[in-house]
């Protein structure tokens, strides 16, 4: 199989990497904005020949993965409208992905299968790419009613021979579960890094911050771009669990006066992570 992959990061590279390793196949073009990115990408044996734009490097290809921010999406369609290949994406939001598809594929939506591999890190570019990120993970498919068979199948076995585990779901209920377990949390953890590091003292603060701030702010390091265009894509839902979880705070706070029920919510919270993690 011959592979295109637009967007040569973490995830493009390491699509291409892990079906490398599983011998899947055998040719590899790259298309992307950063020209050093790209150079690296072959020199680590991720690409083996860079395209000039998305409609090259798709003119040879089986199967095309676009690997950008979803905010690019419309013109990578657009290229891709007239390309035999079938083509996937990466995006971390189903919804809107669909609807530029819809308006930029034509005919060639029947070959798009929707697709969102969660694996991400807070590294990003070719640099970061790995052959075994995707091992063990979870990958969603959200075909469309006009999605082929055989374009699905295609998807699906790629995702496998990375050693995926493949689901489907509807794309609305694919934005409305991201929201909540992936967009939230990034979104929180790029406000406390951005509220400490705009305090006079930051300095002092960054200083004294330990095991527990780099945990959980750890997500902050990602790529600003692609979050900003996934949470302005899936901004209903982030709304949503925004509103919800700023009732959460307001009843933690409460909850600062009755010290018994902030120990039972604590004791509650650290018993469902405990359950989720030993059942991961």
């Amino acid at each position: 199989m011959r592979l295109a992959v637009i967007g040569v990061g973490l995830i493009g590279g390491s699509f291409a990497l892990a079906l490398k390793a599983a011998k899947a196949v055998e040719h590899v073009v790259g298309v992307g904005r950063n020209s050093a990115n790209l150079e690296l990408a072959r020199t680590r044996g991720i690409i083996d020949a860079v395209a000039a734009d998305p409609a090259s490097a798709a003119r040879h290809a089986d199967l095309v993965l676009v690997a950008a921010p979803v905010g690019q999406y419309a013109r990578i369609f657009s290229a891709l409208m007239s390309t035999k290949a079938v083509i996937t994406d990466g995006g971390s939001t189903k919804r809107d992905v669909v609807a530029t598809a819809r308006k930029a594929l034509g005919a060639n939506l029947a070959r798009f299968v929707p697709g969102h591999p969660i694996a991400g890190a807070e590294r990003s570019g070719a640099a970061a790419a790995d052959a075994e990120l995707f091992r063990g993970r979870r990958v969603v498919l959200t075909p469309l009613k006009e999605t082929s068979a055989e374009a699905a199948s295609v998807v699906e076995e790629a995702w496998k021979q990375c050693g995926a585990r493949v689901s489907r779901m509807d794309p609305a209920e694919h934005d409305a579960v991201l929201a909540t377990v992936s967009h939230l949390p990034h979104l929180l953890a790029f406000a406390l890094v951005h509220e400490v590091a705009r305090r006079a003292n930051s300095a002092e603060l960054f200083s004294f911050a330990a095991g527990g701030f780099r945990d959980f702010t750890r997500i902050a390091s990602s790529h600003p771009e692609m979050w900003r265009d996934i949470c302005v894509a899936n901004r209903d839902r982030v709304l949503d669990e925004v509103r919800r979880f700023s009732a959460k705070l307001d009843q933690v706070k409460a909850l600062l006066e009755r010290p018994a029920e902030l120990e039972k919510l604590f004791a509650e919270a650290r018993e469902a992570r405990d359950k989720w993690i030993q059942s991961s």
